[in-house]
């Protein structure tokens, strides 16, 4: 496993670096890492690896002599490069009835608490009876921690969602739950970042929602730092932690999920394949800005670590000023 972005507890894992104006693939061994390619991979590119994943071959190769740098000398970007992005929504029971009490309308007859009460019977009812949700982000918008998230001017409302990430292996279509974990490659972090006024169109409210708008723009996927193979994940109860500059606004596990992993991808692989290295969020917990009536601003820094998976830490700029900091 791993505790911070700097080390590496599981035999290896997969990162990618700059390198110049380039970047390369890297195994990270504790705190090591270093580059390989397709004669070390035993394939073309890192999805065909992912395709038939031989973690024993890089694993062995990880304890070998060879060009190893310290983990800290290099500048880590997102770890995979999917080609399909699925994300799932609602499926964390508390935040969802967070968010519909965040959502009360003032002219709602409804306390809080009688709003939380209906949520609760309504999240109960769809684990019972109901079936995943899904909707699709732009890989274009998959970046590391190493890009500032720009904070588009168009909206003073972005929100942070901190999320456990599949990473498919083998082309997954039309499994079954009880197969479901067979096209599992391994586990990465995703912050799904999200524009909260965008999200319901208020001229077409026949429509209902627009995650086009709510949910892709650059950098609104921060990834990473790293894939770590699924062997040396128990994806059932990992700790979800997200602090917004050293404040704790998400701490929760995902045995919450409404909806388990088997269950997300059997789902999701009835209507189109899944591919090697695409990801799979699997929703956020609990803990979000529209709970804590704080959105994201100039100048914040968030901190996002996944039990096992490592810490991000996204750096935000508002637009007007991020011309300045990038110059």
């Amino acid at each position: 496993m791993t505790t911070t972005s700097g080390q590496v507890e599981a035999p290896c894992a997969i990162a990618r670096y700059r390198d110049g104006d380039s970047v390369r693939l890297g195994l990270v061994a504790g705190d090591r890492i270093r580059p390989i390619g397709p004669g070390e991979l035993g394939a073309a590119g890192l999805n065909d690896f992912l395709g038939s994943p031989d973690w024993s071959r890089l694993e062995d190769l990880a304890a070998q002599d060879g060009p190893w740098l310290p983990l800290d000398s290099v500048t880590l970007t997102a770890p995979v490069e999917p080609r399909q992005v699925l994300q799932t929504g609602a499926n964390y029971r508390t935040h969802v009835i967070d968010l519909v009490v965040a959502g009360l309308a003032k002219d709602d007859p409804r306390s809080p608490e009688e709003a939380r009460e209906w949520a609760g019977k309504m999240m109960d009812d769809r684990q019972a009876n109901g079936e995943p949700y899904f909707f699709i982000g732009l890989p274009a918008c998959v970046v590391g921690d190493d890009v500032p998230l720009v904070l588009p001017a168009y909206s003073r409302k972005h929100d942070w969602e901190l999320e456990l990430a599949v990473v498919i292996g083998t082309e997954a279509f039309r499994v079954s739950k009880d197969d479901a974990m067979n096209h599992v490659a391994g586990y990465t972090i995703v912050n799904d970042i999200t524009t909260r006024d965008l999200v319901f169109r208020r001229d077409m409210k026949e429509i209902g929602t627009d995650w086009y708008r709510g949910k892709n723009a650059p950098g609104f996927l921060p990834t990473g730092p790293f894939l770590v193979p699924a062997p040396f994940v128990d994806p059932a109860k990992l700790k979800v932690r997200l602090e917004l500059n050293g404040d704790v606004m998400q701490d929760a596990t995902t045995d919450d999920l409404l909806f388990d992993i088997p269950a997300l991808i059997s789902a999701a692989s009835q209507n189109m394949p899944l591919l090697p290295g695409d990801l799979l969020l699997t929703g956020s917990p609990a803990g979000n800005g529209a709970h804590w009536g704080r959105l994201l601003r100039d100048g914040d820094v968030m901190t996002g670590s996944i039990q096992g998976l490592g810490t991000q830490a996204v750096r935000c700029v508002a637009e007007e000023t991020a011309g300045k900091v990038q110059a």
